[in-house]
């Protein structure tokens, strides 16, 4: 179809045939949207991570003593099924290999039976000890193959349980930590005061992968080149805390014990979860088990099946999701069908709304103990998540829900007036937002050389005060707005060189520079400003010859491949929304990339794509979102469709 693309000067009037393929392509798609609509009103998608999580659902099941070696077998159908060809499994689709993600999945599949002399094994054992071997795994990683016998205990940072016990006006306390990992380390303190031995055939074992033998290999962490810097004043502080552990005297450790174990237990949710995630899900429920929780009582019992819950069939594989995303994937779905004209009181609409505005929260959570002054009102990003409501949720959530009539509008305003004050409420101190908590910016946290993900903090990033002026926009604030005003100089601080804005939640610069772009118009920004040009600019030099926009992964690495990579109908809606808010006109660009959707749509309205386009741990994690290749691309024909109608109304056609 490039040929029937038409000119920067096109309008409706001059190119129906261009118009008539937008109009068939957004049916399609809202077609899609209600066919997939549950029965409840939300819309929920796979979410797809790495092999880590497929292999650590059965390390869990070991842990517990409850494998299912046919739900198993099934589970390692799809890790075989995704591993790379130099035998490694990668972080995300087409990347290279790593090393702790390969030794993980390699042990779960020993532990399922599979033997060393498979071929997929043969070739992952390879990757491995080309790589030095188990002495080189990751904490996370160490840390299971302990549990196992196959990693020494001295090979593991120790996570004193006491840190429990300190205080949040304490400088260092766990509260200082971001949610995430504060659900994660807490019951993780209560296993390694345990040092759980679980007993293992040997010819289940993974002593194969090591270079040197246990006994003999260094698994000290690379100390830093600087002689005084926190990442050695850690590693001292290791060593010591080990020394100290192996007195039989540990005055604290009861106490510490109490603490931890009643901080578990007041964080599981209604479902059974704990912070919606998998690593605080698995480890609190191998918490109380390690405590003497017996598996019928009543909080193992409903962690372990919100643990089944994160199964999910697809693509006839069973995958392990590391979260679930029903209330993200639901607001977008609303503001795509919106934004393509489906009228605001469309039984669709409507019944995903009233939806919506029965998950809102309005009980205390962790953010209150650096707010304790302000009123709940968020949403989280799950079915039950009640600790840890979400800011980017709950902003998208907001200036979606503003457009939906038909509803019990008291019920509405009162959502909306909570919601509102609440997201308002936890900006930071330096003008942007994080995404669970206020001012969690202690970077001493992500100076351990234990903490592998480099994600032990929350701190603001653009694309999230790019979604608050969104939604102080929609709401009627302007630029001259205290709390906008200190979000413009935020960005304004942050923005790269180049123009763009890093993008924390989505891959990567691409996403970044969409969600500031879109912002910085709802605000009523000037977008002539230089600082604007630049990032529009910026966008129109990624723009491939396809027609479309793509990024991998690697530019969290290699900033240098911003915005370089094979096009994807996520990030190409991503771009064209950004210059659509960004510019009075429609850009050739835009014409471009509205092209390379209409060309990728399927016949059942949907689009596909493998490459992650998003973010859970910049350079760690990432995350392929099954919804993100349909809902985007709608909202960008829509967008385009109004105003290209604009447009000829306005007589420019």
């Amino acid at each position: 179809m490039e040929e029937n693309v038409p000119s920067p000067s096109w309008f409706p009037s001059t190119d129906r045939e261009f118009l008539q393929g937008v109009e068939s392509a957004i049916a399609r798609a809202q077609q899609y949207f209600q066919r997939e609509q549950h029965s409840d009103g939300y819309w929920y998608y796979p979410l797809e991570a790495n092999a880590t999580m497929d292999a650590e659902y059965i390390f869990f099941n070991h842990f517990m003593g409850r494998v299912d070696e046919q739900k198993h077998r099934r589970i390692c159908e799809h890790l075989l099924a995704v591993q790379g060809d130099d035998g490694a499994w990668p972080l995300f689709y087409k990347g290279p290999g790593h090393l702790g993600n390969t030794i993980e999945a390699y042990f779960a599949l020993k532990l399922t039976g599979y033997s060393a002399d498979l071929p997929a094994l043969v070739k992952a054992r390879s990757f491995i000890l080309a790589k030095g071997g188990l002495a080189q795994a990751q904490v996370f990683t160490r840390t299971f193959l302990a549990y196992f016998g196959q990693f020494p205990w001295r090979g593991v940072p120790a996570v004193p349980v006491e840190v429990n016990l300190l205080p949040p006006w304490f400088p260092v306390n766990i509260y200082e930590m971001s949610s995430w990992a504060r659900g994660t380390v807490v019951p993780l303190s209560i296993i390694l005061a345990h040092q759980p031995s679980i007993p293992i055939a040997p010819e289940r074992g993974v002593s194969e992968l090591w270079k040197d033998s246990p006994e003999q290999a260094d698994l000290s962490f690379p100390r830093s080149s600087q002689g005084l810097s926190w990442e050695n004043f850690f590693i001292a502080a290791d060593k010591v805390l080990k020394f100290l552990g192996k007195s039989p005297i540990k005055l604290l450790r009861p106490r510490a014990l109490k603490k931890a174990e009643r901080w578990v237990l007041d964080h599981q949710d209604v479902n059974g979860g704990w912070g919606g995630i998998q690593p605080a899900m698995l480890n609190s429920v191998m918490a109380l088990h390690s405590l003497g929780y017996r598996d019928d009582h009543p909080a193992v019992a409903k962690g372990i099946q919100a643990i089944e819950d994160f199964l999910m069939e697809t693509g006839g594989h069973l995958l392990f999701q590391p979260c679930v995303s029903p209330v993200w994937d639901t607001a977008w779905a609303i503001k795509a069908l919106i934004d393509s004209g489906l009228p605001t009181d469309h039984p669709v609409v409507t019944k995903a709304a009233n939806w919506i505005i029965d998950q809102q929260i309005f009980k205390p959570g962790d953010w209150q103990v650096k707010n304790p002054e302000l009123e709940p009102g968020g949403w989280a990003f799950e079915f039950a998540n009640d600790w840890y409501p979400d800011v980017d949720d709950t902003a998208v959530i907001l200036f979606t829900l503003k457009r939906v009539t038909g509803l019990d509008e008291r019920k509405k305003d009162h959502a909306l007036a909570r919601g509102v004050h609440w997201t308002l409420g936890m900006q930071s101190r330096n003008g942007g937002w994080g995404a669970f908590d206020t001012d969690n910016t202690l970077e001493l946290w992500n100076q351990m050389p234990f903490g592998d993900m480099k994600a032990m903090i929350d701190p603001p990033t653009a694309d999230l005060a790019g979604r608050l002026l969104e939604m102080m926009g929609t709401f009627g604030y302007d630029k001259e707005f205290g709390r906008a005003q200190r979000a413009l100089t935020f960005l304004r601080k942050v923005q790269e060189q180049d123009g763009s804005w890093w993008g924390r939640w989505g891959v990567n610069y691409i996403y970044g520079t969409w969600s500031v772009l879109v912002g910085l118009r709802a605000i009523g920004e000037d977008m002539n400003l230089p600082y604007v040009r630049r990032a529009v600019a910026w966008l129109k030099e990624r723009h491939n010859v396809d027609g479309g926009w793509g990024e991998d992964c690697l530019s969290y690495w290699e900033p240098e491949r911003a915005g370089k990579g094979d096009s994807t109908p996520s990030q190409t809606a991503w771009a064209v929304l950004g210059l659509l808010a960004a510019e009075e006109e429609v850009s050739a660009e835009v014409l471009r990339g509205i092209g390379y959707l209409l060309t990728h749509q399927e016949s059942v309205g949907s689009w596909s794509e493998d490459l992650f386009t998003g973010t859970g741990f910049p350079q760690h994690f990432y995350l392929r979102y099954y919804g993100y290749c349909n809902y985007f691309p709608l909202m960008a024909l829509g967008q385009f469709r109004s105003r290209a109608r604009m447009a000829a109304r306005n007589g420019r056609g």
